[in-house]
């Protein structure tokens, strides 16, 4: 009996080890793999700038018209960095609890109106329209940090375009849960395999590398708006079907009916 004791003590401690180190290979992995993409990611602008820098120079500024337009696609292109570092230092902030969640009590509605009327020039570059599935008189109360379910939502309706159609639709959908509160951003584009999914919310995952490249974007938008609804204690999904277009949910806390708005007192002039 005893030995048979240490065999099986022996054999578990041999299971551990091998998911210990399991575990350090997959973060190996996804430590090389985050590099790899990073180093990526800056080389690309950082070598367009040296290229369109180094035309300039050859050509001893005697081409006005070409330096012009070689100095503005060098400035696009410091743009791009600029996006890129914001957003990682956004991502590292929110890892750490950095940045706190400021909880107010608003109505969810309002800020998808907001929303869509902020990105209404936008949608209609991309032909993609934007509908509310619900009614904006009809008040649906939440507890989150505003200003980072606004960032949350951009990015989600910023996403669509990029990989939806045109003349299609970006839709937001509510549904009233039991303490929550369930915001679906669907669109009837391109649609992601199944096989990707489960990556989706990666830094710099992306699933059509070129065309992912060719509409801009810092590779962030959909990491950030994981670690921002995570922050909430809240959960975030997708689906989709290849072909046919995407769903992405995330939850949000119900706020209590009946507690009034604070008011804002007026200062006579």
């Amino acid at each position: 009996d005893q030995i048979n004791d240490v065999e099986q003590e022996v054999q578990e401690w041999a299971r551990q080890k091998k998911s210990e180190i399991d575990d350090l290979r997959k973060q190996e992995k996804f430590r090389r793999d985050f590099l790899s993409n990073i180093s990526h990611e800056f080389k690309t602008p950082l070598f367009a700038i040296q290229g369109y820098i180094d035309a300039i120079v050859d050509d001893d500024f005697e081409d006005t018209g070409m330096a012009r337009q070689f100095l503005d696609k060098a400035s696009k292109n410091v743009d791009r960095l600029s996006y890129l570092i914001k957003d990682l230092d956004e991502i590292s902030k929110l890892e750490t609890g950095e940045i706190p969640i400021n909880y107010t009590r608003f109505k969810i509605n309002d800020l998808i109106k907001e929303v869509f009327e902020s990105l209404e020039l936008k949608a209609a570059e991309h032909h993609i329209k934007l509908v509310f599935k619900q009614k904006y008189d009809e008040p649906i109360l939440v507890n989150a940090d505003r200003e980072k379910i606004r960032q949350v939502l951009v990015n989600l309706i910023d996403n669509s375009f990029k990989y939806g159609k045109e003349e299609g639709n970006t839709s937001v959908s509510l549904f009233e849960l039991h303490g929550q509160v369930l915001v679906e951003v669907t669109d009837d584009g391109i649609g992601i395999e199944e096989k990707y999914l489960p990556r989706l919310f990666e830094r710099f995952f992306r699933t059509d590398t070129s065309r992912s490249r060719q509409i801009g974007g810092s590779g962030l938008g959909l990491a950030i708006v994981k670690h921002i609804v995570e922050a909430h204690q809240e959960t975030i999904n997708v689906r989709s079907t290849d072909g046919l277009g995407s769903t992405f949910g995330f939850t949000l806390q119900k706020a209590k009916q009946g507690i009034p708005f604070p008011t804002i007192p007026v200062l006579n002039s």
